[in-house]
Order: C-alpha cells, then structure tokens, then sequence
C-alpha cells in the first residue's frame, strides 16, 4: 500500500470530512481558534492516495506576549494524540502520529520556540516515535474523576461536604455565565488571578466567547452578595468534561471557600449531563508538595502519572533540557 500523504491545513475550507467527537482536534476548536486574535490552528491530516482519512492532528500555535515579566515568542501546543479513523492494520496509530508530527515540526521550526504534546491518553503512546524526534518527557501530573460508578457526594469526605453546605447557606451559588456582565466579571477574574503566572496562557476573550456561545462547554461563576469570586471554564469532548481554566478569591473570601465550592458545581454540573469522567487539564509536575493537586484529590480523584513532551527549536537549548529531564 502507498506511503500516507501529510497534509497540512490553515484554512477551514480546505478542511476535508472529519471525526468531530474529540473537540480537540475538531473543525470546531479549529474554527475557535482561528477566530481568536493571537492563536493559528494547524491541522494535520494523514490521508492515503485515494483520498480516505486515516488520521488528523490539531496543533495550535499561541503568540505570547508580556511587559510584566518581559516576554515575546510562539509556542505550538497539541492536547491529545489526535483521531484515528483507519478500518485495518495497515498502519499503527503511533506510525501516523510520527508522521503528522514530521510534517508540523517541517512546516513550525522556525516560526516557533517550543512545541509542547500533552495530555496523551495512554503514558507510553508513541514514546518511540517522540524520542526519535529530539523531544524530551517531562514528569507530569494528571487527575480525572469517574462520574458513573458513584455520585460526587460519596466521594468527598463528611467535612468537606459540611463547607460546602455551610457556604451555600451563606449565600453562596455558582452558576452558568448568563449575560455580557457575567462574562466580563469571569474574564476580569480570570486574567488577574493569573497575570503573574507567565507559564500559564489564558486565551483572548474571544475564545471563551466562541465556546460558550457554540454549546462547547460552560462557563461559570461564583457569587456571593453580587461579587464574583470564583469562575471555571469546562469543555465537552467524548462523554468526558474537562476542567480547563479556573479562578478563585480564595484569599478575600477565604471562609466561604470559593475554590472548592466552583470545583464541586464543575463536577456536579459534568455529573448531571452524563459525563463519565471529568478531567482536570494542567494539574503540573508530580512534586512531593503540590498545592493545587492536593485540592483536587479532596474531591476523589485518581492521580495519574504521564508525561508531557517537549521540543525546543533552539538545539542547545533542546540537547541540554533533554539531558536534565533523562529518564
């Protein structure tokens, strides 16, 4: 059988028929994210000579800016190992994930200064492949909760229950982002919670708006008294929610809890639509000590260990991280 053809692809015109049911590597994060101002989708689609897909891979690249710290580059970001849609064994998952891989580093190199492939569904998927490409793993965190074997109520603990009623007796509510006001508050929150975190990117509203506005996810907040003081951004993808950005005042409103009580409306809110997992993105390196992880747990996660590989195009930069990081 002739060799897979890789294109790659920047218009959604030119986007051929395509499995949509991974909303991160669809047409429709395609769209979002060539509408959003600072962001360039690239997808990658493996194809034999006949036309038949056999595979497509979404990579994003992100233009990143900042006076405070001081900052300017690009880096391409690929969530998932993407969609495979071939019907025989001619061709192995991870062959077609190298390829699409060596067509985006060809077409990337020198636009950009790391690509980043996170989120893999299984730890060892295409190890061989990425190593052979100069791209190194780094330890990472992830944590899901399962929706569909027991409640979210009998996962958390007696206490952490007690808070989370205490709050709501208060006053306190988390809903869904309902008009022009809600959505201002939630970006407000969301930029100044992070703004001091140069790693952490957080997409130009438009984004967020697209999401929202196409059914692709929900966005919610949490009031108390009219003050927004926790939001949360989820998408759908494949029966599972993923909690992708979050935001909280935990400091100013630190006795009602605002960080645990829009986690618990994000797991009830995937519990109630169904969703068999939800699945927490950007958990970060598996330390002895990780704040942000521990909390998470208190609400009956499953830690993971994977890996998160990168690829800096600068190569000593590349060979020295890729010595530090050894396995």
């Amino acid at each position: 059988m002739n060799e897979p053809v890789v294109q790659i692809i920047t218009r959604e015109e030119l986007l051929p028929e395509l499995d949509d049911s991974n909303f991160f590597h669809s047409r429709q994060l395609f769209r979002i994210a060539r509408l959003t101002p600072r962001q360039k989708p690239y997808m990658a689609v493996a194809q034999t000579a006949d036309g038949r897909v056999l595979a497509h891979l979404l990579a994003i690249v992100r233009y990143r800016a900042s006076l405070l710290p001081p900052y300017l580059y690009m880096h391409c970001r690929i969530i998932g190992e993407g969609v495979y849609s071939y019907s025989h064994g001619d061709y192995t998952a991870s062959g077609l994930f190298g390829m699409m891989i060596d067509a985006l580093n060809s077409k990337l190199v020198s636009r950009m200064l790391y690509m980043e492939v996170s989120n893999l569904s299984q730890k060892m998927f295409a190890y061989k492949e990425l190593k052979q490409r100069q791209f190194f793993p780094v330890h990472w965190m992830s944590i899901h909760n399962s929706l569909h074997s027991h409640t979210p109520e009998e996962r958390i603990s007696e206490k952490l229950q007690k808070r989370i009623d205490s709050a709501y007796a208060k006053g306190v509510i988390t809903d869904e982002v309902k008009d022009n006001a809600d959505f201002k508050a939630f970006m407000k929150l969301l930029k100044h919670h992070h703004w001091l975190k140069p790693k952490r990117y957080i997409p130009d509203e438009k984004f967020f708006e697209a999401v929202r506005q196409g059914g692709f996810g929900r966005l919610a907040v949490t009031r108390y008294h009219g003050h927004i003081i926790g939001c949360s951004a989820v998408v759908f993808s494949q029966q599972n929610a993923y909690l992708w950005y979050t935001a909280f005042r935990r400091k100013s409103y630190a006795k009602l809890h605002p960080d645990e009580l829009t986690l618990w409306h994000a797991i009830k809110d995937a519990h109630s639509r169904g969703c068999r997992h939800i699945c927490f993105l950007d958990v970060g390196l598996p330390f002895s000590r990780n704040p942000f992880r521990e909390f998470i747990l208190r609400f009956g996660g499953k830690p993971v260990s994977t890996y998160r590989w990168f690829r800096c195009s600068i190569r000593w930069i590349n060979t020295l991280l890729s010595w530090i990081y050894r396995n």
